[in-house]
């Protein structure tokens, strides 16, 4: 299945339509409470329930059995799989336990269903990035079930924030808290994801994110971040609070917990006054929004939950199948997912099946492969048998195994089969990540593992060994398919390098060898070495090489490719070049002449030229459909020598961006365009 573009849904062949002129039919899969609470209105949005799932069990039967006989005695009843099969199903909604969620809302895409899938999506950011991908890609209608995003009462807060009824934003107050009977159940089970965070936090968070949205003009992202809570004997958050500032200075407080109670309310604090919703979520009562301002009268606007336009349950149903923006898009799906993340990580929250050495499988449950057609482009490194992606994940920037196994399996589904890690990233966190992550696919034999080590100041002989070991024990494997010296050591004869790794050639721990942020000279120097002595010879090197000439290096003892005189020695060589920040840290996406607020890309790349550069890419990047960043990237792949551009995305969206670059092609009229030699 092809990956399109991040911006285009096109639908999927077979999809269901939506329909404005005939009810859309309905499958629930998960018949408990807020299931009844959902099918109770689907009448009110002119949709009917032909279908009810249940886990194949004796007592899941009879539940499916009881819940179509109370809303449809007509309905289907089956298993997941049945019901899932059924041509007569347009829409499923999911509202099984949290864990179960993932794999269920991607077999009803696989199936060419619309999929309302309660919160939370799933139990960590690394699954709800998968899922939305897939979502996306599959071109079928998706939402996260905040059904309250949907009601009319929250549409009236925020278009009182962003009227000014309150002047400027100042703080938002949101809580969904309660006390359960005893610390029993699914909210006290941490194999189910239970706790407050994940059953109901979602709620704070995101009326928080919303109104910060709304108050900016734009989704306002998260720029400070702290939280406490209390987890308690059973593995599960009982009682959380957090604090939060977005872009633009809201700031929010936010509480939630399954061990005490709190006032379920959102209120919204501005310099001109404050926004009271006193039932903001479940929606049964008090169904008001209270605006107070000095000096002026209370202003109450209320909803009759009687009336059909105010049952949130059905306004849901009929947003996810409407081709209208909805209240609360995948976007905010992924943003509120991140902020949940963090809650958890500051309180020391971590499931048993999520943590770092788990047998974490794919999120949709299914054995890992490559999406066919793949963009994916392929090249020769000397010294390996095994072809290269162009493309080359960088396995550092990921916070944990969840989150690494999403990213690493949608970059090998997209074609992706070389990885660089380092023995210094994260002290050996991102080594042991991808190592478990390797261990868990079961694909070691299937893809290149860069192994990179010797940084200053451990950089000699005996530290290159030594941590090459160190490298293979974290990663579980004892093969470099490519190793690289992450810095040279110009006190060290060349010789005893290559010696040392012409001996790990030799017993079969390295295939190919070279050097990163090594001089041309000195591969020349090494080169010369091997040839006189019998040695192999470095034939990869991993320099700062992009569109954007480089006049610094943002870190100590790196060096750049981007001169001319680089750029012919590796036309001469025709060395295997796997370039670090192909893309200039962001230059082509969000450098502006003007803007001079990171010192960091003001001193390695401002210049009359590189802006020069930046607009020809633009430019063309118009003409073709594809953004700058993608021209940058299909520059660094366009050259004469073998080149592999590192990236190390931190989200799957960035990963997809990243690798659109790979369906431009550039002829050498266009390459030497844009790097102002002609034109």
């Amino acid at each position: 299945m092809t990956v399109p573009d991040a911006t285009v849904t096109p639908r999927l062949e077979g999809a269901p339509p939506v329909s404005s002129t005939s009810p859309t039919r309905w499958a629930v899969v998960g018949p408990g409470n807020i299931a009844r609470r959902f099918a109770g209105q689907l009448p009110a949005a002119g949709h009917e329930l032909v279908a009810v799932g249940a886990s194949p069990t004796a007592a899941g039967a009879e539940r499916a059995r009881a819940f179509a006989a109370e809303f449809n005695p007509d309905a289907f009843v089956g298993d997941y799989d049945a019901v899932l099969a059924r041509e007569d199903v347009d829409a499923v909604y999911v509202s099984t336990v949290h864990v179960t969620h993932a794999q269920l809302a991607l077999a009803a895409v696989r199936a060419g269903k619309h999929v309302l899938c309660e919160k939370p999506l799933a139990p960590n950011n690394g699954q709800v990035m998968a899922i939305v991908d897939t979502a996306r890609a599959s071109g079928v209608h998706f939402l996260e079930a905040y059904m309250y995003a949907h009601h009319p009462q929250t549409a009236k807060l925020l278009d009182l924030v962003r009227s000014g009824a309150i002047g400027t934003v100042q703080h938002v107050d949101a809580s969904f808290a309660f006390a359960t009977g005893g610390k029993t159940g699914r909210l006290y089970d941490a194999d189910l994801a239970g706790g407050g965070i994940l059953d109901v936090g979602g709620y704070p968070v995101s009326a928080a994110h919303l109104v910060a949205g709304a108050a900016l003009g734009r989704p306002a992202a998260v720029t400070g971040f702290s939280a406490q809570g209390t987890v308690g004997e059973t593995g599960v958050d009982e009682w959380a609070v957090a604090s939060i500032t977005f872009a633009g200075g809201v700031t929010a407080s936010v509480r939630t917990g399954v061990a005490l109670s709190d006032p379920e309310t959102i209120t919204v604090y501005g310099s001109g006054g404050t926004i009271h919703l006193p039932d903001p979520w479940t929606i049964r009562g008090e169904t008001r929004v209270v605006l107070t301002r000095p000096g002026q009268e209370t202003e109450t606007f209320e909803f009759d939950p009687e009336l059909p336009e105010n049952k949130a349950y059905a306004r849901e149903a009929q947003a996810l199948v409407s081709d209208e923006t909805p209240a609360f898009t995948l976007d905010d799906t992924l943003a509120v997912s991140a902020v949940l993340n963090r809650w958890r990580d500051a309180i020391g929250l971590r499931y048993p099946f999520e943590t770092d050495t788990a047998n974490i499988p794919t999120v949709s449950g299914l054995p890992l492969q490559r999406r066919e057609p793949t963009a994916m482009k392929y090249g020769k490194v000397e010294g390996l048998e095994r072809p290269v992606s162009r493309l080359v994940m960088g396995c550092d920037n990921q916070p944990d195994l969840a989150h690494a196994s999403a990213i690493f399996d949608a970059f090998v589904e997209a074609g992706g089969n070389t990885f660089d890690t380092a023995w210094l990233y994260g002290m050996g966190k991102y080594e042991k990540l991808f190592g478990t992550w390797l261990t868990n696919r079961g694909i070691r034999s299937e893809v290149n593992v860069i192994v990179k080590g010797c940084h200053t100041p451990h950089n000699d002989p005996e530290s290159l060994t030594r941590q090459l070991f160190e490298s293979f024990e974290r990663q579980g494997h004892d093969h470099a398919d490519v190793y690289m010296m992450h810095r040279d050591n110009l006190d060290i004869p060349v010789g005893e390098f290559v010696d040392v790794l012409d001996e790990h050639a030799k017993a079969g721990r390295i295939s190919a060898y070279g050097g990163s942020n090594w001089s041309p000279a000195r591969v020349d120097e090494a080169n010369a070495y091997a040839a006189a002595n019998g040695k192999q010879p470095f034939t990869v090197l991993s320099n700062h090489f992009g569109l954007a000439e480089a006049y610094d290096v943002p870190w100590a003892g790196c060096l750049h490719v981007t001169d001319p005189e680089s750029k012919k020695w590796l036309t001469e060589r025709n060395i295997a070049l796997l370039p670090w920040s192909s893309q200039a840290r962001g230059f082509f996406a969000r450098a502006d002449v003007n803007d001079r607020s990171d010192a960091e890309l003001v001193r390695c790349y401002y210049s009359d030229a590189n802006f020069e550069r930046k607009a020809r890419a633009e430019k063309l990047g118009a003409e073709l459909g594809v953004p700058a960043t993608a021209i940058a990237l299909a520059f660094v792949l366009a050259q004469s020598f073998p080149t592999f551009a590192l990236f190390g995305p931190r989200t799957i969206a960035e990963a997809r961006s990243s690798m659109t670059g790979l369906g431009v092609e550039l002829d050498a009229q266009q390459v030497a365009w844009l790097d102002l030699q002609e034109g």
